[in-house]
């Protein structure tokens, strides 16, 4: 069934309110009237015709203002999409010009110096195998977001084992966070089921847990807690980390925004992790909300559906 438009809702919301006064008015000619009485004088019949006179002219005019209403916001919401459009391709191309310059910076003085040994050659090898990864990572990362803004309804749904799925990014984690003395505390309950996609709700756990790698600090501590509340897994990811300052809460899950843009790439991240993150927990009927974690760092609360 096509979606009623913004104007043609008024425009049926006010002739039904107009019809049922007239109506109203018709039949009880005034308020002093008990009850309905048949038409017998002429200016009840009059008073009939004028009344769907009124009414007809009004609808034309209401249904003119209603086209027009709904052209504007049609023109207002074309451009808003249009500038997001802009500002998305911008950044791709930004974030694109950075992996892709070095990579043919590294391999072009490969090129150039055939006489290069092998100790340097094999480190510039490195870094460009490094930004190929990078550049690698933000592809998949746009298509991933492509594919929840343009085909929701290919999502997969199935019955996910988060507590499972938790623990094995945790061990897959267990290098990076050995290497930034960090610990991560899974205290969610064995028996976590939700039904979603399985990739987007790994990309949830996985992407959340990667940030806080990024940008919690050394020696930071992150947990993960759950609670069961009217059919829904009420999820808290935090870390007592740096954190964030409070201006820079509500833009955290925008494509491409970055808090410190120079320190952001040095770590490698493509700046799409919480964007993904907050349309994957949408896409499943949940929220998520960012704020200043109790005694610092940051915190990450978001809902999924239980089975």
């Amino acid at each position: 069934m096509k979606r009623l438009t913004e104007g043609r809702r008024m425009f049926i919301s006010i002739m039904l309110v107009f019809a049922a006064y007239a109506i109203v008015f018709i039949l009880f000619e005034d308020y002093d009237r008990r009850f309905i009485q048949s038409f017998d004088e002429a200016s009840d019949w009059h008073l009939l015709l004028f009344s769907i006179v009124v009414m007809a002219g009004l609808g034309w005019l209401l249904h003119g203002y209603a086209q027009r209403m709904d052209e504007r916001i049609g023109r207002e919401q074309q451009e808003k999409h249009n500038q997001m459009r802009r500002e998305l391709t911008q950044n791709i191309a930004h974030e694109l010009k950075t992996p892709v310059s070095s990579i043919l910076g590294y391999t072009d003085t490969i090129l150039d110096s055939p006489q290069m040994d092998e100790p340097t050659k094999h480190k510039f090898i490195e870094r460009t195998n490094a930004q190929a990864r990078r550049l690698s990572a933000l592809l998949t990362d746009i298509a991933t977001l492509n594919k929840m803004d343009d085909a929701p309804h290919l999502l997969e749904h199935d019955r996910v084992d988060v507590s499972a799925l938790v623990m094995d990014i945790a061990q897959e984690s267990e290098p990076a966070l050995r290497g930034k003395q960090m610990c991560l505390k899974n205290c969610l309950p064995t028996d976590i089921r939700i039904n979603g996609d399985a990739k987007l709700i790994y990309g949830i756990f996985r992407n959340l847990t990667d940030n806080a790698i990024n940008y919690a600090g050394t020696g930071t501590t992150i947990e993960i807690s759950a609670e069961h509340k009217a059919g829904r897994w009420l999820f808290c990811f935090r870390d007592n980390g740096t954190g964030v300052s409070a201006e820079h809460l509500p833009r955290l899950f925008e494509r491409f925004y970055r808090v410190d843009r120079g320190r952001s790439r040095q770590m490698g991240g493509t700046g799409l992790g919480l964007a993904i993150v907050k349309n994957a927990v949408q896409l499943h009927g949940g929220t998520i909300t960012a704020s200043q974690a109790a005694g610092g760092g940051l915190q990450f609360d978001f809902s999924l559906p239980a089975c």
